[in-house]
């Protein structure tokens, strides 16, 4: 039986992403990627939070590793597995320990959905040890300088089987992201789904009713995200209020009071 490990592309950023600062986020990056601390991003749903982690990676000129953490990820998906493959003994390495091999940031999109086993395996990465553990292999994988390790999370569906445990946050320096105020906001959505400033601000002034509905109905208010996908609609010839139910209101709720209740408060604007 031979052992063969697989080597992974890495994955730049060619092109600039926009983003739109809104404090001193980048700049707390930068010192802290600098100082090789690790970071934890805070925030709602489509707020920018992987935008930020984009621009940061082009930013400074990394490559970027993203995990979108689900309830079925596994320590090994992130560290690796072994696999046979053509008649050897392939070992595989998961995003995690390619981010570590190749200096890269790893950047674990929303971390508490994954199981608990994953925070276990990336506490040494995250202090003053900076090492994965290959138990598999054997082997004690040193980070390089290079290496960054970013987690993010929204704390509004927190619960007591999904919190991020103190024994992890506490590695961490924290990011608080939000929605920007509403000219930011406004200018955001204009630029990424090219409409003019009007229908920019309708759909900021739609998303704030929205979120005035959170606890009240709704789960959560309308995303930067969403608003820039009724946007994009909107750009290409669809209906304003159309275009707010299918790519806002459907995605908020499938309770019909609160459809109707959404619908009519897009109608209200456009």
């Amino acid at each position: 039986m031979s052992l063969r490990v697989l080597k992974p592309e890495e994955n730049f950023i060619a092109i600039e992403p926009y983003y739109q600062a809104i404090g001193q986020e980048i700049a707390i990056f930068e010192a802290a990627y600098t100082q090789k601390l690790p970071i934890l991003l805070k925030g709602p749903t489509g707020c920018g939070k992987t935008r930020f982690m984009e621009h940061m990676a082009w930013r400074l000129k990394k490559p970027l590793v993203t995990v979108s953490c689900h309830d079925d990820l596994t320590a090994s998906d992130l560290v690796g597995r072994f696999l046979v493959r053509g008649g050897e003994t392939v070992w595989v390495d998961g995003p995690l320990a390619r981010a570590v091999r190749n200096g890269a940031i790893c950047y674990l999109d929303e971390v508490v959905e994954a199981r608990k086993d994953t925070t276990v395996v990336i506490h040494p990465l995250a202090d003053d040890r900076r090492v994965l553990p290959m138990e598999k292999l054997g082997q004690l994988l040193e980070a390089p300088p290079e290496f960054c390790l970013a987690l993010s999370y929204n704390p509004g569906y927190q619960s007591v089987l999904k919190d991020l445990k103190q024994s992890t946050r506490q590695r961490f320096v924290a990011l608080e992201f939000d929605y920007p105020e509403a000219a930011i906001e406004a200018a955001i959505v204009a630029r990424e789904a090219a409409v003019d400033a009007s229908v920019a601000t309708g759909l900021v002034k739609f998303a704030a009713m929205t979120r005035n509905l959170k606890g009240n109905g709704l789960d959560e208010g309308a995303s930067t995200r969403l608003l820039v996908h009724a946007g994009k609609l909107i750009a290409v010839g669809i209906d304003p209020v159309q275009a707010c139910r299918s790519a806002v209101t459907q995605a908020l709720t499938d309770e019909r009071e609160m459809l109707a209740a959404v619908n009519e408060l897009s109608s209200s604007i456009f």
